[in-house]
């Protein structure tokens, strides 16, 4: 059993959802003025867990053929056999069963928009087939995270402008960050005719614009900052999200480096900037 729910894990890779999970936080805190209730925290925390479980099946379920050809994904539970199709689309229908009802219980508004994202992540895995935007794709689908925190606590699209540089951000680092982990696929991108930035114009020029991305997103950030948060509370976490986002350059070459542990310290670095901004100004 206690290896059964393991491979249920490592397919959902629960641990990802340290990526979103500050990302969310800093939408909500965002838009917050006081303080959110424990239990809107806790409705946000499981609308993040079921929505990253959704968009991780449905990844994994859409790309089986391809993760299987991969020597790099092969050993993935769906792609080995070690996990049944049946048992994949069981995982899918829980992360959007606890997706669904945490939105509808947070407002009937979030539950009308809640849709959109699940649209994304099914769309996402196929634009690796036709397009080298496809990076684009998941830096969408990870944005919607600051904004569906913001949508949480507003309840509202009015002014929204708070919200959407911070989504913003998210797209322009996460589609930079995607370019990163894409460099591992390279040859067998290429060889299997698959897009990407990397496999179209070759690592040194994906990894040239996946800098031009990343330095977008710390300008985004900046004027976030300038715009709307202020506090010089908040002012080293604003530096110290330039330097974490120059070091996840200099380490490219470690993608474990660059691409788990940095930006898993970087997503908490802007959170607490947020909250530094908004309850310390």
């Amino acid at each position: 059993m206690s290896q059964r729910i393991r491979t249920f894990f490592n397919f959902v890779k629960i641990e990802h959802t340290l990526f979103s999970l500050p990302l969310i936080y800093s939408g909500a805190f965002l838009a917050a003025k006081e303080p959110p209730s424990a239990l809107l925290l806790l409705l946000i925390l499981t609308a993040a867990t079921g929505a990253r479980t959704a968009a991780l099946a449905l990844n994994r379920i859409i790309d089986r053929e391809i993760d299987h050809r991969n020597p790099r994904t092969a050993i993935r539970e769906l792609a080995s056999g070690r996990m049944s199709m049946s048992e994949a689309t069981t995982v899918l229908a829980v992360g959007v069963a606890m997706y669904l009802v945490s939105a509808a219980l947070i407002s009937p508004f979030c539950l009308l928009l809640s849709p959109l994202p699940l649209l994304v992540f099914t769309i996402y895995p196929y634009m690796k087939r036709f397009t080298v935007l496809a990076h684009f794709g998941a830096g969408l689908g990870l944005s919607m995270a600051p904004l569906g925190g913001w949508f949480a606590i507003q309840q509202s699209a009015e002014n929204l402008l708070p919200g959407l540089l911070l989504s913003l951000f998210t797209l322009f680092w996460v589609t930079g960050f995607d370019i990163i982990y894409a460099t591992l696929d390279e040859l067998f991108d290429r060889e299997y005719n698959l897009y990407s930035f990397v496999s179209r114009y070759g690592r040194k020029t994906a990894l040239r614009i996946s800098g031009v991305l990343h330095v977008l997103s710390f300008l985004t950030l900046v004027l976030l900052f300038i715009v709307y948060i202020k506090g010089i509370a908040a002012l080293p976490f604003l530096v110290l999200t330039g330097i974490l986002l120059y070091f996840e350059h200099s380490k490219a070459e470690d993608v474990e480096l660059a691409f788990f542990k940095i930006n898993a310290a970087l997503g908490f670095v802007v959170l607490g900037m947020v909250m530094m901004g908004v309850y310390f100004p």
